[in-house]
């Protein structure tokens, strides 16, 4: 996969010119990091809806379960902190087996069916006390790992490991979009019986999508956990886990890669650093107002809003 000059450079500036110039600022940091959190599973909700065709109000059981099989592991079982994450996107992954039945039902049907699924896990993690210890939550989390004698447990270091897990996540986007199973998830969107009667197996594309994007959030929900070293039902499940990350893929454009972390980017750090500094109690008001704008000026996203302009100003 070829990496374009654009790219290259927003690398550079994410890995070096941000730690190097705001590691000292914990606000700031702990910001981006909970920026880069909404970004990532921003991103794995719009690879559901753009490739798989699927809206998905559901995305918080896979970021709750991700969370709490990462935790456990690693506090009852002694798993490294790094592959609990992964066993943590794994569960997801196996929780979101347990959906595949709904793959029949489409549009809203398909999107009320994860809801629930999602309030069914919830409400296990509630009630499974001898497990999840309940309502009391699971305190004492095991932090992020040192490594190389880097404590990756601190906000510049949380930062570079969330960011690895965009980036990664990103690119294995890029890599399905552009291969062939990419090509016959968009051509199901314009029509999935004519693709159907061509030999492709919509059914199985769509349960394959739907278990990466799982994945996807319980990596990210399972960092999270450590990084916050806290879990409760009702934190690990909230609807804010679905509904933030939709806002930024709204905004930054869902139909593109870079354009659900740049929403959730620009969004949190314009409503932490900016909007809550000018109206401390309404902040969020603003936001709502932005988010109707981007979608009536720019219907496709800030991304594609951003690359119009850069081609007009070349142009000119």
């Amino acid at each position: 996969m070829r990496i374009n000059s654009g790219v290259l450079s927003a690398l550079i500036l994410a890995y070096l010119v941000v730690p190097l110039t705001l590691s000292g600022n914990h606000y700031v940091m702990s910001t981006i990091v909970a920026a880069l959190v909404i970004g990532g599973v921003a991103l794995s909700w719009a690879l559901l809806g753009n490739l798989g065709g699927m809206i998905s109000f559901g995305h918080s059981a896979f970021f709750g379960v991700g969370a709490y099989v990462s935790a456990l592991a690693s506090m009852r079982l002694g798993v490294p902190v790094l592959p609990a994450m992964l066993l943590g996107g794994a569960g997801a992954a196996a929780a979101s087996i347990a959906m595949l039945p709904v793959l029949r039902l489409r549009g809203p049907y398909f999107a009320l069916a994860i809801l629930a699924y999602a309030h069914i896990f919830r409400i296990i993690a509630t009630e499974w006390t001898s497990v999840t210890r309940g309502a009391g939550g699971l305190a004492n989390i095991p932090v992020l790992p040192t490594l190389a004698g880097y404590d990756f447990s601190g906000k510049a270091g949380a930062y570079l490991i969330i960011l690895t897990i965009v980036v990664v996540f990103a690119f294995i986007y890029a890599a399905i979009r552009a291969s062939h199973y990419g090509l016959a998830l968009r051509a199901m969107h314009d029509s999935e019986d004519a693709t159907r009667v061509v030999g492709v197996n919509s059914t199985l594309l769509k349960a394959a999508m739907l278990v990466v994007s799982a994945f996807m959030a319980g990596v990210v929900g399972a960092f999270n956990a450590h990084y916050i070293n806290f879990l409760e039902p009702d934190y690990a499940f909230h609807g804010l886990w679905v509904t933030l990350p939709i806002v930024a893929a709204i905004f930054g454009g869902y139909r593109t890669i870079a354009g659900p972390i740049a929403g959730a980017v620009f969004v949190s750090l314009a409503d932490q650093l900016l909007f809550k500094e000018l109206l401390p109690t309404g902040h969020q008001l603003v936001l709502g107002v932005l988010l109707v704008l981007m979608i009536v000026l720019s219907p496709n996203g800030l991304m594609p809003l951003l690359r119009g302009f850069g081609r007009k100003r070349n142009d000119a």
